[in-house]
C-alpha cells in the first residue's frame, strides 16, 4: 500500500535554474551549451555584439542591450529589465556599476525598483557581492567574450529557489585570446 503525503507536494517548488553572461562582443563558446544545459533560462547582461540572435533559439533568454549593440538587438532587448523570477525582484542593466559605486542612473533605479538582485556587464569584470545597504546581490559575469581587456572569459550558474538564491558557480570558459 502507497500512503503519499500530499501536504509536501503541496509546497513543493520548482527551482528556477539561470545561466548568466555578459558582454559575448559577437563570439559564443560552444561550451556553454554543456554549461547551461540545465538551465530553465539564459540571462544575458549586454554587449551581445553581431550575430548572436542564435542564443534566442535556445528557449528562456532575458536580456538588455549593451553600449556596442546595434539596432537588430535594441529592437529585441531593453536598455533595462524589470522583473520578478520566482519570489526575487530582479534588476538588468549594461552599465550600472556595482556596490556602493554606481552610476547615478542606476542608483535612481535600484531606489526605485528595490530588486533583490541586480545584475550588470559593462566591465568585463566578475563580481558577486552582496550590497547590505540595499539588501541587494549584485552579480557581473564578466565576460564571455573574446574582446576587450579581461584576462580569463567567464560566466556565472545559479539558482532561485522561492526567494533564495542559491548555488551560484563561476565558470571559467579559459583564456580571451
Amino acid at each position: 500500500m502507497l500512503i503519499l503525503n500530499v501536504s509536501n507536494l503541496i509546497n513543493f517548488q520548482q527551482l528556477t535554474r539561470i545561466g548568466l553572461l555578459s558582454d559575448t562582443h559577437g563570439f559564443l563558446d560552444e561550451t556553454i551549451w554543456k554549461h547551461f544545459d540545465s538551465c530553465d533560462e539564459i540571462w544575458h547582461a549586454g554587449d551581445w555584439g553581431p550575430g548572436l540572435e542564435l542564443l534566442t533559439t535556445k528557449g528562456t533568454v532575458r536580456g538588455v542591450y549593451g553600449n556596442i549593440d546595434d539596432n537588430r538587438i535594441r529592437t529585441v532587448f531593453p536598455e533595462q529589465l524589470v522583473f520578478t523570477c520566482e519570489k526575487i525582484k530582479v534588476l538588468i542593466r549594461h552599465i550600472g556599476g556595482y556596490p556602493p559605486n554606481y552610476n547615478p542612473e542606476t542608483r535612481k533605479e535600484l531606489a526605485l525598483h528595490q530588486p533583490q538582485l541586480f545584475i550588470a556587464g559593462h566591465s568585463h569584470i566578475l563580481k558577486v557581492m552582496y550590497d547590505p545597504k540595499i539588501q541587494c546581490l549584485h552579480m557581473n559575469p564578466g565576460a564571455a567574450g573574446k574582446q576587450g581587456w579581461h584576462k580569463t572569459r567567464t560566466i556565472i550558474r545559479f539558482a532561485i529557489d522561492g526567494s533564495d538564491i542559491k548555488n551560484c558557480e563561476v565558470i571559467e570558459l579559459g583564456p580571451r585570446g
